[in-house]
């Protein structure tokens, strides 16, 4: 995991709606994890979102001549939309490198890679199987990489789903968050953000499903710091008795497509249905990062109710790597940002 510094100081506006980007660089320097953020900085990342979000037009422009660059090992529809369309409305261009068919490191190491893309390139943005590829780029390279996506974490993501719920029930430290499902690389940052934030996080997985302790360990040193209060369990109705929000995740995810018939079974009782949400209180928000498995994870009666709110997660989606991408590249400009220290 990469080292974290000290919280940067929130953006401003002037009187005349123009942005003041700071001019030292910001941190953190990359955002491989979200332990990469500081809790008071993902507060601050959440009110330059909310600025992004309610006044755009003010922030056109400011990462002009900016470029980044996305390697996906994976499909993706949110992700990959929400970054292009993000950097083009900050004044950036986007150069797309499809994965897919290989991986990203089968024809030269990642150290010659990310050497030649730091030449070239503001920023690297990375969807992959492997998560030790992404912090070897952040190592290697001298420009911020940003994970889009691997088996451990999903960090715009969960940030995304936090900014949702600040927005619905504004002091997250009154929230009570439920996660019932997969063990997996959503349920990771959810728990490290849910921790950052002060939150109360309820998670259930089914045994042998459960989450990685090295996670958990990471989020418990979080939660001392900000008194979030953090529960795992393998308990669904107990997680969800009383949530303000309830999230699950696909039974399997990319990469675990193969097992899906097995785990339909094991994970049948962490279905999101009607009576599983009448445990949790009468105002709680159904989320899910999408794409949802109807019949699956969730029915359709949960996830197309009025308390489902999958959609404000993937408009904010757009929003939250705005604010990532000025957070990274809006300072400092002309120049490339110093090498950081990865642990």
């Amino acid at each position: 995991m990469h080292m974290r510094t000290e919280p940067a100081t929130p953006l401003s506006l002037s009187k005349t709606k123009s942005p003041q980007i700071l001019t030292e660089p910001l941190a953190p320097r990359d955002l491989v994890s979200i332990h990469d953020l500081a809790p008071a900085e993902i507060l601050e990342l959440f009110n330059l979102t909310a600025m992004l979000k309610q006044r755009p037009a003010d922030f056109r422009g400011v990462l002009s001549g900016k470029q980044m660059v996305m390697f996906f090992e994976k499909p993706s529809l949110r992700t990959r939309l929400t970054f292009e369309a993000g950097m083009d409305s900050l004044g950036g261009s986007t150069f797309f490198v499809d994965q897919t068919a290989s991986r990203l490191n089968a024809r030269e190491s990642l150290y010659d890679i990310a050497h030649n893309l730091e030449r070239w390139i503001d920023l690297i943005v990375l969807r992959t199987f492997s998560h030790a590829e992404v912090e070897e780029m952040a190592t290697y390279a001298s420009v911020p990489v940003i994970n889009a996506l691997s088996e451990l974490e999903h960090p715009c993501q969960a940030l995304a789903d936090f900014f949702t719920l600040q927005e619905h029930f504004g002091d997250l430290k009154k929230l009570h968050f439920a996660y019932v499902g997969d063990g997996n690389n959503m349920a990771h940052s959810l728990l490290l953000a849910g921790a950052s934030v002060g939150a109360k996080v309820s998670i259930a997985t089914p045994e042998g499903y459960t989450l990685n302790p090295v996670i958990v360990t990471m989020a418990k040193a979080i939660a001392e710091e900000t008194k979030a209060t953090l529960r795992i369990m393998t308990d669904p109705r107990k997680a969800v008795a009383g949530a303000d929000a309830v999230y699950t995740d696909a039974w399997a995810s990319m990469g675990h497509e193969q097992e899906a018939e097995d785990r339909a079974a094991i994970f049948a009782p962490y279905q999101v249905n009607a009576s599983l949400m009448q445990l949790a209180k009468p105002h709680a928000r159904f989320m899910h990062c999408l794409p949802a498995h109807r019949g699956q994870e969730v029915t359709d009666q949960v996830i197309d109710s009025l308390n489902s709110v999958v959609f404000d997660q993937a408009e904010n989606r757009l929003h939250i790597q705005k604010a990532i991408l000025v957070w990274l590249l809006g300072s400092g400009v002309g120049r490339f940002p110093v090498r950081s220290a990865h642990a």
